[in-house]
């Protein structure tokens, strides 16, 4: 394996040394490899010195020729660095309100029952329809699932009014 030497006035220790131009033209020898003849990688080590975990007893990152630069974690050769992604996506601006109507229509007047159910269901569409870009589904779930049982309660409530004024009616007769 060749290195080029480097350049003049080149410091390995300096954390400030210029990027080193890269001929991509030209390929590059594969780094030796020892297949587990040296110490390193699950072979005993000799006592004294502690050595970095999984690394020879020669090790030196400056001259692996990796583009080591002391400071900076870098990825293995061959390996993408791990990237992270932002936080959750942002909740639908309707979710809080579809959920409060919804526990309201359940609790206190089911009135506000359809009107949970027709925002729920809209929103619901808007979500599914964003592909993972906006959030917020399970309380858009809960509300809409909440209008739904309370327009049911209304509509039985209705019906059994309506019922009982119809047997009314046949009774005084």
């Amino acid at each position: 394996m060749t290195y080029d030497p480097p350049p003049p006035g080149w410091d390995p220790q300096s954390p400030h040394n210029p990027p080193q131009p890269v001929d991509l033209g030209k390929q590059q020898d594969a780094p030796p490899q020892d297949h587990g003849q040296s110490q390193g990688y699950g072979q005993p080590q000799s006592f004294g010195q502690p050595q970095p975990y999984g690394q020879p007893q020669d090790y030196n990152p400056q001259a692996s020729g990796y583009g080591y630069q002391p400071g900076y974690l870098q990825s293995a050769p061959g390996y993408y660095p791990q990237t992270y992604f932002g936080g959750p996506p942002p909740d639908h601006p309707q979710a809080v309100v579809v959920l409060i109507l919804g526990i309201l229509s359940l609790v206190f007047c089911q009135l506000i029952g359809p009107v949970a159910w027709v925002m729920g269901s809209r929103a619901r569409k808007e979500i599914q329809a964003s592909g993972g870009a906006v959030g917020g589904s399970g309380m858009v779930n809960a509300g809409w699932i909440c209008g739904i049982i309370a327009s049911s309660l209304m509509i039985l409530a209705v019906l059994f009014f309506v019922l009982l004024a119809v047997v009314g009616a046949f009774a005084s007769n």
